[in-house]
Parts: C-alpha cells; structure tokens; sequence
C-alpha cells in the first residue's frame, strides 16, 4: 500500500505534522507508533496536566529559552510560534489558560483535552492511526522514493516520511536517521532533578522556595525560579533549567558538582536582619522570619546551619552570627552526587544535527523527502511548554511542505 506521507511515531510532534497535512491536501497520511498508546508524553506532561506551550509569543524572546536550537529554531518560530498553536488549539473548541509563570495549560486541566483534540482532528482529516507497530528499517529506492519494514515485516511504499520518534536516548530513531546518513549528537538527559543529601534539608520534603537563583561555581551555568525541596534533593523550575543548559557539562562531570543558592535575591538579607534588631529586637529568632518566602521548616534550619540558638533573641545577634546566618540565606552551597532516574527524564538533549537539516521546512538536506520534528533534532528547551512548541513547530512546518509538494 503507497502512502503520501508515513509519520513514524505517534507524539505531538508526529501527530501535528500527520494532521497538518492531511488538512491542507488530499494526500494519504498515516501515522505508525510502535507502541500501543498514542501522545504517551502528552498525556503524562504537566502532571497529568499537559504543559501545552508558553505565553511567549515574540519569536526572538521565545528562540532564547533552546539550549540547543535557539538561533536555528527564530526563523521556524517566526511562520508558527506560541501564538500560532494557541490560535490551533482555539479554533479546535481548546480553551487554554496561563498561570503566573507563563505556562499555559487546558482550563480542564486535563492532558486528555488536548489527546483527544489530536486524536478527534486526526481522524476528521483521514489520517490512518495504527499502533504496536514498529518501523525496522527504511529502504531508499531512488532520490523520492523509501520502502519502510515494520516489526511484523509489512513493507509500505512512500515518498515522504516523517521522523518524529522523540528524544534519541531510545535507540529506535537514532538507527533509522544513522541508516539514511544523518549523524547525530550524542544523546544525554536534559531537565532533571539533583540528588543531594543535606542535613539543611533532610526531612523537608515538599517546601518550595517561590523565587531563588542557583548557580554553578566554576561555571557560567546559572538560573533562577522556584526551588522545590524533594525526598532525594531538589528539584522545580530553578533547578530543571540550570540542568538544560548545562546537559552536557553536567554529564561530563559525572553528575557531581556543587551547586550554590540564594533564596532571597529580591532581598538585601543584612539591611532586614538590621531593621529587625532594632523594631523585633525582645522576640525570638526562630519564631519570627522577616523572610515570608523563606518556610519556617527551611528558616529553622539555616538557623540551625548558622548555629544560632532556638531562644536567641533579634537583639543578641552577633555580627559572626548574622554574617554565617546571611550566608545560608545568600550563598548556601549543597553537593549534587547524582541526577534523577531515567525513567524521570523526559527531555533528552542531542539528535540529528541541525546543520543536516532544511529548518524552512524541516526536511534533511541530505535526502529529499525524509522529514524530522520533536527531540529526533538535536534541539530541546528549558521546562515550560516549550519542548511541545518546538513538536508544534517543527511538525507544522513538514506537514506543510509535504502537504504543499
């Protein structure tokens, strides 16, 4: 059976392309997922949630948040950007909201609006959906024209294939890019959590700090954002987005590094501290915090930390005492001895390299009709929907150029 477009691997960047496609031509698309569940990483993201994309919608503004891909991926976001899908998603009966940080999610939320959206205009476009299937290999006929093998040994003839098998950390993609030339940066994780044991910690499991910077002494590496405190160290946004930007060197350094926080940063620690000397000075250390940001669990530790006795008053703060206390606040450095499981990884850093690709329409520059999109790229953004706008994008921009052939 001939197909005018195969799409191998059934994600969001898959889907969009199939389905992007299919409504702008009449040619025959259908999708292949190995597995037996479609948008897997759809309907997990966000907490069940479903991060949808960012309320970034200036191109230049939004290229900045790609470790890798931010120069490559300007162009791409100027003809389909955050504002594009949010249109998409509208114009499907998908209300989307934003939070405070700028991540935008279903008003359900609820993954499935946004599966069953892709699922429901698939299938209203005539995509053919079919699942547990792998595709084995890919047999180059002539310069516009592949044979792929599948799993159970089907053969199906194309002239355009699709390559949206997600990050290359699983081997499936990465083979079938190798097999037609491309080569590929080598695959690492990208947005994890750190493993820290830490008696400043131990036993604060869930308390998050809204807004902290961290950075990584000896490097250039540094975020900011919220800091969650986890069973096995930290995690949230301030730590995911240090971990993208620093996916390799990271890796390099075997995933054991010091890292450094200040948890007040909108704050001059010495100047409050002062004040409260002054207007707090009969009241108890530990049971008064200038520092509301800062919960009491984790304040009582970096007292703790700066060896600061539970009945010391405001007044009897010393100068080494206050100096160790702003330490803790300020510059308080843990030691990261490992990362998050694999299984917790859903961002991977490396794939076909951007140089072998047409990134106007995404289609490899060295062999006419292979397509990529998603994390088979060697592109992939810092946490906040923005990985699914690069699927969105990219998946866009062949769908098109297929659709337009």
């Amino acid at each position: 059976m001939d197909y005018d477009l195969i799409v191998i691997g059934g994600g969001a960047a898959g889907f969009f392309g199939a389905i992007t496609c299919a409504e702008h031509s009449k040619k025959r698309v259908v999708i292949i997922e190995k597995t037996s569940q479609l948008l897997q990483k759809v309907q997990i993201s966000g907490g069940g949630r479903c991060n949808v994309t960012h309320d970034c919608q200036d191109p230049r503004a939004l290229s900045k948040n790609y470790p890798r891909g931010e120069k490559s991926l300007l162009g791409p976001f100027h003809r389909f950007n955050a504002a594009d899908t949010i249109d998409w998603f509208t114009a499907r009966g998908v209300d989307l909201k934003t939070e405070a940080d700028g991540r935008m999610f279903p008003t359900t939320d609820n993954s499935l609006t946004i599966v069953d959206t892709l699922i429901e205009s698939a299938e209203k476009a005539r995509v053919e959906i079919r699942t547990s299937q792998g595709v084995t290999s890919i047999l180059k006929e002539d310069d516009n024209h592949y044979i792929i093998t599948t799993d159970d040994g089907e053969t199906i003839s194309t002239s355009n294939i699709l390559i949206a098998t997600g990050g290359t950390r699983l081997a499936a993609g990465a083979k079938l890019a190798s097999s037609l030339g491309h080569s590929l940066a080598p695959a690492v994780p990208s947005l994890f959590t750190f493993k820290i044991k830490d008696s400043r910690i131990n036993d604060l499991s869930g308390l998050s700090v809204a807004h902290a910077e961290v950075k990584i002494p000896g490097t250039k590496l540094a975020s900011d954002g919220p800091v969650l405190i986890t069973h096995w160290g930290m995690s949230g946004p301030g730590i995911l987005k240090i971990s993208s930007w620093g996916a390799r060197q990271l890796s390099d350094c075997g995933y054991k590094f010091q890292i450094c926080i200040n948890w007040v940063p909108k704050i001059d620690p010495a100047e409050v501290i002062a004040i409260q000397r002054n207007e707090a000075g009969k009241r108890q250390v530990t049971t008064y915090s200038p520092f509301p940001d800062i919960p009491k669990r984790l304040w009582h530790s970096f007292l703790k930390a700066a060896n600061i006795g539970e009945k010391t008053l405001w007044s009897q703060l010393t100068k080494d005492l206050t100096d160790k206390l702003i330490y803790q606040l300020t510059e308080s450095k843990f030691h990261v001895d490992g990362k998050s499981l694999n299984k917790d990884e859903f961002v991977t850093c490396g794939g076909v390299l951007l140089k072998e690709i047409n990134l106007k329409n995404m289609e490899s520059k060295l062999n006419k009709g292979i397509y990529f999109a998603g994390e088979i790229m060697d592109i992939d953004g810092v946490t906040g929907g923005f990985n699914f706008q690069n699927a969105w994008t990219s998946g866009y921009h062949a769908g098109m150029d297929v659709a337009s052939d």
